[in-house]
């Protein structure tokens, strides 16, 4: 499943057939040799997600052995493992220094593991990076360069340009690159076995149903996925950090959450090009890439509407039906969309500026749900005091090229200091 809504638009090109020696010999699969193919099913335990799709199965903060795809061992970074579904169990002789990944939420995980010097690609470089850094802006010595790293779906998924990057792991789900055009999953195979091997689990972002080949896929929340994440990475002490913080979060929303019929309504939306309808996004259903969202609990002004997905397209006369109190424009915080044109667009439309949003000024810039842990940190606290001003604190008003509001600590709904330490590996 690819999402084009942010505008950049994934146009994958042919790949070259590149033949080559096997490598990584060390690196393996459930115990066996990466020659023979990637596991389809995790081999470790089993997830406390339920595959069903329940959204009260997924509270975004596991942090079990196990269900997180914790590794089996831990320690120096010689011989660790992690496990994760579609991969199954993944070994590595050491700590990877050469990342691969793709959505920016795997870049978050690798900077929040204290190795984002290692990645090297992300979707967007100057999109993700740029927003990346302005969560980063409010905590000590955390930053992600993205200048010179290359963009995997600039060309598509290229095979060849994989192999040029040398990763010691491919932070993608090997499910969703055989669905990309020109790969399937001997593509998959290969690259795992003659270059390094895939870890990722993309279909949890929705839970939507894996390709044909992958019946065992077992679904997670960011947390666990992150838990497994910190395995490859042999840092399971700054997971627990991190997951400490995002747990004392959820703990703060949930304690001062307004009643239900208290709460506004809202949408989440981004323009479509034409001015004249929205690509609309609901807010409480399973997956990750609500994970910001769903703990606040918002009443959805769609939430009714069957898009066959998270998301659906409706023109200004049906977002003047649902007219929603709250409307939280996703991509608005990156520089990808500008906030200033949203705004005139809404205003100067006819049915548009008649919206109870807009006359009350409540249009709200929103980030990216290609999120890692310490971007859900913040795109939750940003939820919440948009939401909730009246219970969590004034959301100020955005403006393009904004960096991230500074809060005084009384203001701020988790503690920076903790989080900067856990990057560090200040424990």
């Amino acid at each position: 499943m690819n999402d084009t809504h942010d505008g950049y638009d994934a146009d994958p090109t042919d790949p070259d057939a590149i033949d080559g020696p096997t490598r990584r010999d060390a690196i393996t699969y459930g115990g066996s040799v990466a020659l023979g193919g990637l596991i389809a099913g995790c081999t470790g335990g089993e997830s406390t997600a339920d595959p069903s799709g329940d959204a009260s199965s997924s509270t975004e903060g596991g942090t079990d052995d196990g269900a997180d795809g914790s590794a089996e061992t831990e320690g120096d970074g010689a011989g660790h493992a992690a496990t994760l579904s579609p991969m199954g169990t993944v070994e590595f002789d050491s700590v990877p220094e050469r990342v691969f990944t793709v959505f920016t939420g795997y870049a978050d995980m690798a900077v929040a593991l204290g190795h984002g010097d290692a990645v090297t690609s992300v979707y967007v470089p100057e999109m993700s990076g740029t927003t990346m850094n302005r969560y980063y802006g409010d905590l000590e010595d955390v930053s992600f360069e993205w200048e010179d790293l290359f963009d995997p779906l600039s060309e598509g998924l290229a095979k060849e340009r994989l192999y040029e990057l040398d990763a010691d792991v491919h932070l993608a789900d090997p499910a969703w690159a055989s669905t990309q055009e020109n790969w399937d999953r001997s593509d998959v195979e290969e690259v795992g076995s003659r270059v390094a091997p895939w870890f990722g689990n993309f279909y949890s972002g929705t839970r939507a149903a894996p390709p044909s080949g992958y019946d065992d896929y077992e679904y997670y929340d960011l947390w666990e996925v992150f838990g497994g994440v910190a395995d490859v990475f042999d840092e399971r002490a700054r997971y627990e950090a991190l997951a400490a913080v995002h747990e004392d979060l959820l703990e703060t929303i949930r304690s001062d959450l307004p009643p239900e019929d208290e709460r506004p309504t809202a949408v989440r939306v981004s323009l479509a090009a034409d001015g004249e309808s929205f690509y609309t996004y609901h807010l409480n259903e399973p997956g990750y890439w609500l994970a910001d969202t769903r703990p606040l609990g918002a009443i959805d002004a769609f939430a009714e509407e069957e898009w066959g997905g998270l998301w659906g397209e409706v023109d200004f006369e049906a977002m003047a039906e649902a007219d929603p109190d709250v409307i939280l424009h996703l991509w608005g915080f990156t520089p990808s969309r500008s906030m200033t044109e949203f705004r005139s667009t809404l205003r100067e439309h006819p049915v548009g500026a008649d919206l109870t949003a807009v006359r009350n000024d409540r249009l709200h810039a929103q980030g990216m749900r290609y999120q890692g842990p310490i971007m859900n940190l913040f795109q939750i606290e940003m939820t919440a005091k948009q939401l909730h001003p009246e219970t969590f604190g004034e959301w100020p008003r955005y403006e393009d090229g904004d960096g991230y509001p500074e809060f005084s600590e009384a203001e701020r709904l988790f503690d920076r200091e903790r989080v900067s330490d856990a990057v560090a590996g200040d424990l």
